[in-house]
């Protein structure tokens, strides 16, 4: 039986990390087994990769080389984590995803979804997400929930042109894709939540 792939996105600051904390909460007081892990990154070589792309101090990366590390970051996810995972018939919650290339180097890079898509091809096609759950905030807006942008990171380091480019490739991709469904998050954590957990709960995620 296969499991169900379940991803997150969203703007920097948008609050991935606590919404998925909180429905981690929700899923282990009923009972759901699951897993929890993230892009770039959730294995020991994807994690290594994760370190290079992010790293403030490797300001002289090409937009080409960044889109090929994720990429190759993910295949190598994909194979240790997430097809092992959705083979025993888990729930698989990812905290970002192919969407992430899409809106960061193919919209805000300018490298097109078709270069975004070649490189991702396995991801896309054999490995889609079952529903992904965009945390719909303004880049301005995120930015200041959270006090400002993370000097040690590296994309959060780009500008708000940049991450306003972002935004708009996330919204794009909402109109493409109806697995992509938008919650605003504008409000309280905990009604954040509540909006997650009613949409997960009506599609018969959890």
């Amino acid at each position: 039986m296969k499991g169900r792939f379940v991803t997150f996105e969203g703007c920097e600051g948008s609050g991935k990390s606590t919404q998925l904390r909180l429905l981690c909460e929700y899923l282990d007081k009923n009972g759901t087994p699951y897993i929890l892990t993230r892009e770039p990154g959730g294995s020991s070589i994807a994690e290594q990769i994760r370190k290079i792309i992010l790293d403030g101090k490797n300001t002289e990366m090409s937009d080409e080389c960044e889109a090929l590390l994720y990429a190759a970051a993910r295949e190598q996810h994909l194979t240790e984590v997430i097809i092992p995972a959705l083979e025993k018939g888990l729930l698989v919650l990812c905290d970002r995803y192919v969407d992430s290339s899409l809106a960061y180097q193919g919209a805000a890079r300018g490298l097109g979804a078709e270069y975004i898509e070649s490189i991702n091809m396995h991801a896309m096609r054999a490995y889609p997400p079952d529903i992904t759950v965009f945390l719909d905030i303004p880049p301005a807006a995120a930015f200041n929930r959270k006090h400002g942008a993370d000097k040690d990171d590296r994309m959060e380091q780009q500008g708000l042109d940049f991450h306003n480019r972002v935004y708009g490739g996330y919204l794009a991709l909402a109109e493409k894709y109806p697995r992509i469904c938008r919650i605003d998050c504008g409000g309280t954590k905990y009604e954040t939540n509540a909006k997650i957990t009613a949409l997960l709960k009506s599609r018969g995620f959890i």
